[in-house]
């Protein structure tokens, strides 16, 4: 047999034979490659050294940012719907570096020159402050030189390139003007000196929506050293949460002792998170409830430890979204598919809607019975302001330095698969879920279509609501019972007239029971 080679390859001259084995061709050449015998490595270049190098920096870099969020700008993905555009920027007020110096701001701008100036003097002396949200009076260049001290760490909140039109002394004076103009607005608000502003109505409510964009926001820390300078313990904390807490909620009403009753049955028999909460755990929300909420808050307030938030943003999310409702369960394979469509077709499957008591979106709940179920929503104000406040907060949540929870966008999701039309509306409207100063119902619902456009939920939120969904809406006794009771028993009369049937049933059954007793005894006569 010949054999050549040539760098690892081997070239040898044998018998070929067909696949079955059973003929033989001559004279046929078998190629055998073999590697590693001869062949030489490349080596790595210095260039590459040094892109290798580059490589591990950058991305320990890239690591450190997330660790340290920043104030980022809408992502590029969520600035291309061209519809959404505009609930992103401003109209009245710029607020830290993005929209800095638009000629379109500049109104306002010579505006925070006075609104600074006021949060400064002494504000005792003013009619209608609160009794507890007494301040100080402290000087403009006192409450400038410690704005000025906290400069690199508000440096710190942003890229670079977000700041590299402006040196130090031009961002210590946009962070001092905007931070106590920030402050003296929800400090008018929360008292109620709206005269205190000097400005028009329309003003005052756009300033509002413009605190909570994205784009918008002011580095915390500048809030928080100007509030240790002016306002009492953790007096200014305490506004800032009032302020945020008026936003998409209406306030928590007061339950009756029975209802309150009522409610602790109906959640103490559920199999909602049963394995989260302990008998212990729901008398003390039952206890709450007839409080008015007030036991748990206060629990809550204190057990949580005080941590500083990023922005205003930041912490109206917080006010909206408890990250620890959302299960374990659920996978991004499975998606968020479901077969029921809105709330109305729930509504023909026995499922009944309820406003519930807390003010977290996420807080979710589904209660199953025997024929019937309940759905539990949080009840939210629906405006203007709702569509800017809530993709500002899905864009929030899709940069890259923020929890991976999704919290919002998972409810806007969820509140999608609800609502398709405006009769799914005043459905959730009438039971007191939707509270619309928006317009018509059919606006709420192409709201909500809209919102939902292009975003992917946590796959981990609400599953658990979802399945107890699904189960309950593939039951087809529970269906059949369903639509029985809609059709026979939709208004108050069907069911005063069924009543009278089946009692002028029983009437006939008693009065044919008596005949046949009585035409007994007749054949029967009873002996003596």
């Amino acid at each position: 047999m010949d054999k050549l080679s040539s760098k690892g390859t081997m070239f040898s001259k044998e018998e070929g034979r067909n696949i079955r084995g059973d003929e033989t061709f001559p004279n046929e050449y078998l190629i055998t490659i073999r590697e590693g015998s001869n062949s030489k490595s490349h080596d790595i270049s210095e260039d590459d050294r040094q892109w290798l190098y580059s490589l591990d920096k950058i991305s320990k870099e890239y690591l450190d940012s997330l660790q340290s969020p920043k104030i980022q700008k809408v992502p590029k993905m969520h600035r291309e719907i061209e519809s959404n555009v505009r609930c992103y920027e401003p109209l009245v007020v710029s607020i830290g570096p993005f929209h800095h110096g638009k000629p379109e701001l500049q109104l306002m701008e010579k505006h925070k020159n006075l609104l600074a100036h006021q949060f400064a003097v002494d504000q005792e002396t003013r009619e209608g402050v609160l009794p507890w949200l007494l301040t100080n009076s402290v000087s403009l260049a006192e409450l400038y030189r410690k704005v000025k001290d906290i400069m690199p760490v508000v440096k710190e909140c942003y890229d670079e390139d977000s700041i590299k039109d402006y040196n130090d002394k031009e961002l210590a004076h946009m962070m001092f003007l905007d931070g106590c103009f920030i402050l003296e607005y929800l400090h008018c608000i929360v008292t109620g000196n709206y005269k205190e502003l000097k400005m028009k109505s329309h003003d005052i409510a756009f300033i509002r929506r413009d605190l909570f964009l994205l784009e918008n926001q002011l580095p915390f820390e500048v809030l928080d050293v100007l509030m240790s300078c002016k306002f009492k313990d953790s007096e200014g904390m305490e506004m800032i949460k009032k302020f945020i807490s008026s936003a998409h909620t209406k306030p928590t009403q007061r339950q009756g002792f029975i209802q309150s009753i009522k409610d602790f049955f109906v959640d103490f028999f559920s199999d909602q998170h049963p394995e989260n909460y302990t008998c212990t755990e729901k008398a003390m929300n039952f206890l709450s409830k007839i409080c008015g909420g007030e036991c748990s808050a206060l629990s809550k307030e204190k057990s949580t430890k005080t941590q500083l938030p990023a922005h205003l943003l930041e912490l109206l999310k917080t006010n909206l979204i408890n990250p620890k409702a959302f299960s374990e369960g659920g996978c991004y394979l499975r998606g968020d598919w479901c077969s029921y469509r809105s709330a109305m077709e729930l509504r023909r499957a026995g499922i009944r809607f309820r406003p519930g008591k807390s003010r977290h979106l996420s807080d979710i709940k589904f209660t199953s019975f025997h024929c019937s179920a309940l759905l539990t929503l949080p009840p939210i104000t629906i405006d203007d302001s709702t569509k800017s406040q809530f993709l500002n907060l899905a864009a929030y949540e899709a940069c890259p330095d923020t929890p991976d929870d999704f919290g919002i966008t998972s409810y806007v999701s969820f509140m999608d698969s609800l609502i398709d039309h405006a009769e799914d509306v005043k459905e959730l409207r009438s039971k007191g879920i939707l509270l619309n100063f928006l317009g018509s119902d059919q606006e709420v619902a192409d709201l909500f279509n809209e919102l939902a456009r292009d975003l992917v939920p946590n796959p981990h939120a609400f599953v658990d609501v979802k399945d107890k969904i699904e189960k309950h809406y593939n039951n087809k006794g529970k269906i059949w019972i369903a639509e029985w009771k809609n059709t026979h028993f939709n208004t108050p009369w069907t069911v005063f007239a069924f009543i009278a049937a089946l009692f002028v049933i029983c009437l006939q059954v008693t009065d044919t029971f008596l005949a046949g007793i009585q035409t007994f005894y007749a054949v029967h006569p009873k002996k003596d």
